[in-house]
């Protein structure tokens, strides 16, 4: 392989942006009882021990990637680490419909309407009057939000006593603006670059890497779907809103400084001496030094009064880490000192306060007045944890707040 079928290689990747098995499947098959295809979308059922129907139906939305839903890979996340979510909730005796969507990066108003249908069908389907449970994952708690708010609004009775999310960028989703400019610098057209530059990622992420201006702001799909938020009502407001958060809630991140070398192509070969540095506040901070060989070219990306975002408290995704693996796979020499940095924080995860300012992104949750967050109900980790990962500690808090 030349060094320029590998700088252009680099970018065939996409960062993950909900609970999904990242090793290979090796246990039995999940076999659904239902499948049901819906607009721009499809879903899984299992009913829950004993039930021979739907009865006591609990609704998990898939969350952002780029390409459709891999049911099969969500199921075993949610069940094949420490805490089976799914078993456990089916042992309770309640069902699950597991929602995927045609592409995951897709706009959250086209996607809600996935949602919406699965609701329906739900409600259509079900042997008696036991509520309904809907939420989801990352994005998926967003869109599960923003359906039910509308479905209130357009007087459509949608029959849920218990919305949840989680680690859903409530306030916004953080990803590098370095990793994202570096998308854009590889020399055609990459998976990485579409993701970052998908209606889904626009609308989510609380900073946006315009590649046309090279501009780094709120992006106008992120101004409108807030404004659409905003016409629904923000939240639902029938169903109880609870939420938990992969990161601590004590304002205690992961051990990174800011202005520290992230990850850097050190050889000679592939991007060298590209730098990634991580999250400084202050004007004109340097977060990348993007430099390539072939279409030679350099580039100095800077933020302006942005926070020290990557060791704030929040669910860690290994945004750094799967470039850097991506380098090394196509002949790289590098070095990586931060693999893994803070995603989604966790004021955004519990709706409180927002990124924005240090004091807030920083801020000691458990000791603010519950009062302060749009939700009901939160749990923060008492450890950082990755991005949506389903622990004892959250997911056994969820289970116990699940309706009869």
């Amino acid at each position: 392989m030349s060094g320029q079928q590998a700088e252009q290689g680099v970018g065939e990747f996409a960062v993950g942006g909900a609970v999904h098995a990242e090793a290979p499947i090796t246990g039995p098959a999940s076999r659904p009882d239902e499948e049901w295809e819906l607009p721009n979308g499809f879903a899984r059922v299992f009913y829950g021990e004993n039930n021979d129907g739907i009865r006591k139906p609990v609704l998990l939305a898939d969350g952002f990637n780029l390409g459709p839903s891999d049911l099969e890979k969500l199921f075993h996340g949610l069940d094949g680490g420490e805490y089976a979510l799914l078993t456990e909730i089916r042992r309770s005796g309640r069902d699950v419909v597991l929602i995927g969507y045609d592409e995951r990066s897709a706009s959250i108003l086209d996607n809600a309407k996935t949602v919406t249908a699965a609701i329906q069908r739900t409600i259509a389907e079900r042997e008696g009057n036991a509520p309904l449970t809907v939420g989801g994952f990352s994005m998926g708690g967003i869109i599960t939000r923003y359906v039910l708010a509308k479905l209130e609004g357009q007087g459509i009775d949608h029959q849920t006593a218990l919305y949840f999310s989680y680690d859903s960028p409530h306030r916004g989703a953080v990803i590098p603006i370095g990793l994202q400019a570096f998308s854009y610098f590889i020399p055609m057209a990459n998976k990485f670059a579409r993701q970052m530059d998908s209606p889904a990622a626009r609308e989510m992420l609380w900073r946006h890497y315009d590649p046309e201006t090279e501009s780094v702001e709120v992006a106008p799909e992120r101004e409108k779907f807030l404004a659409e938020l905003r016409s629904v009502g923000f939240w639902p407001q029938i169903p109880r809103l609870i939420a938990v958060a992969n990161g601590r809630g004590d304002g205690l991140g992961p051990a990174i400084n800011p202005g520290q070398v992230a990850l850097a192509s050190v050889g000679p070969l592939i991007y060298p001496g590209t730098t990634f540095y991580t999250q400084a506040e202050g004007h004109e901070a340097v977060v990348a030094e993007l430099k390539r060989l072939f279409l030679a070219a350099g580039k100095t990306i800077t933020t302006s009064g942005f926070p020290e975002l990557d060791g704030a408290p929040g669910g860690t995704l290994d945004s750094y880490g799967i470039l850097g693996a991506m380098l090394e796979q196509f002949g790289a020499e590098i070095e990586l000192n931060h693999p893994d940095i803070c995603f989604v924080p966790t004021v955004s995860a519990v709706a409180i306060r927002d990124i924005d300012q240090p004091d807030d992104l920083y801020a000691n949750v458990d000791g603010l007045p519950p009062e302060e967050s749009d939700l009901d109900e939160f749990l923060c980790s008492s450890e950082t944890t990755g991005h949506t990962r389903i622990t004892e500690q959250l997911g056994g808090w969820l289970l116990e707040r699940l309706p009869e």
